[in-house]
């Protein structure tokens, strides 16, 4: 993943403390770590420095300070805000609109079906279809305490599907407010094609994808 890496004059090393760890990276060589502490909260280890880089690349890096993501509270970029890790300039997320009669089947009910889908293109990932809220069978979802976060979409609130007596939980997701460069989701609702019994494109089965979330 991206690492920031920031100027010690960027950075209020008077926050910062030895934390006596050390560490060889490869490709970048040996770190030293800190603590961080703002008034009564301490980080363990939060940063490092590369005192000795072993590679000209790294050489670039000698001194300066990073930080690990999830110690921090929050990270922005100017004014915005910017979830789970720095954005990939290589990481593209394109999203399409599409006429394509997309249904979505579980447990042999269909509990989406539209022709106005917006199609989410994403490095490395299958193809998202994101529904309006009128294609889909609202009345079998059930908000879920869940959320997670995207760096190149935002943070997404779900949604389980109630079928009779069954809950399967966590099986859709809706970003209520994506960040600003990915506006055509918004309050859309996705399904997980992995976990769905089928998702069906111009009446075709689509192959179920491999993916973390399977």
């Amino acid at each position: 993943m991206p690492i920031y890496y920031f100027p010690a004059d960027d950075v209020r090393m008077d926050l910062l403390s030895p934390s006596g760890r050390e560490r060889d990276f490869p490709r970048k060589g040996p770190a030293t770590f800190y603590d961080v502490t703002v008034g009564e909260t301490t980080a363990t280890n939060a940063a490092w420095v590369h005192t000795a880089p072993t590679s000209p690349v790294a050489e670039e890096l000698r001194g300066m300070v990073a930080f690990y993501w999830k110690k921090m509270d929050h990270w922005f970029e100017e004014d915005d805000e910017v979830y789970v890790h720095p954005r990939d300039p290589y990481h593209r997320v394109d999203v399409l609109n599409s006429s394509r009669p997309v249904q979505v089947i579980v447990q042999g009910q269909v509990v989406a079906e539209s022709r106005r889908p917006r199609l989410l293109f994403e490095t490395r990932l299958p193809t998202r279809f994101y529904l309006p809220w009128q294609d889909v069978r609202a009345d079998l979802l059930v908000p879920s305490t869940t959320t997670s976060q995207c760096p190149y979409k935002g943070v997404a609130e779900y949604y389980s599907v109630r079928l009779g007596n069954t809950l399967i939980k966590d099986l859709a997701w809706v970003y209520r407010y994506p960040i600003p460069e990915c506006p055509k989701i918004e309050n859309l609702v996705c399904f997980y094609d992995e976990k769905v019994d089928a998702v069906i494109v111009d009446g075709v089965k689509q192959a179920r994808p491999q993916t973390p979330w399977s």
